[in-house]
């Protein structure tokens, strides 16, 4: 089984969405590219996209205020469910269920080192 990857970013999260953005943008010297008011900001660049998104108040003792777990490796599918089938083979099968957001499906994932990967399939 092969998986078609479509694009593999990084993510961050922050409940200061707002002051991360302005930082980032201004670092940059770039607005983003996509932006979701008090959701989410992407930031574009020749191999490499950088997103920074708000947790979900459900996922807030996930992120807490420690640095575990602020970075996560968004890995696009062009097929969320080979995607798992596939963690499955390899002996990391995901304990998420699948959720949809507005930019599409995801599921959550964790490497043997416990960072998130977040699969996600676009609309």
């Amino acid at each position: 089984m092969t998986i078609k990857y479509s694009d593999v970013f990084v993510t961050m999260a922050s409940f200061n969405l707002d002051i991360m953005i302005d930082f980032y943008t201004r670092l940059l010297e770039q607005k983003p590219q996509q932006y979701i008011p008090n959701v989410y900001a992407e930031f574009h660049f020749t191999n490499v996209k950088l997103g920074i998104f708000k947790p979900k108040i459900t996922h807030e003792l996930e992120f807490g205020n420690s640095a575990k777990n602020k970075i996560s490796l968004c890995v696009e599918v062009s097929d969320l469910e080979e995607a798992i089938a596939h963690l499955r083979t390899i002996g990391y099968p995901t304990q998420s269920e699948i959720t949809t957001a507005s930019h599409g499906r995801e599921i959550y994932a964790y490497d043997p080192d416990g960072n998130r990967i977040i699969f996600h399939q676009s609309k």
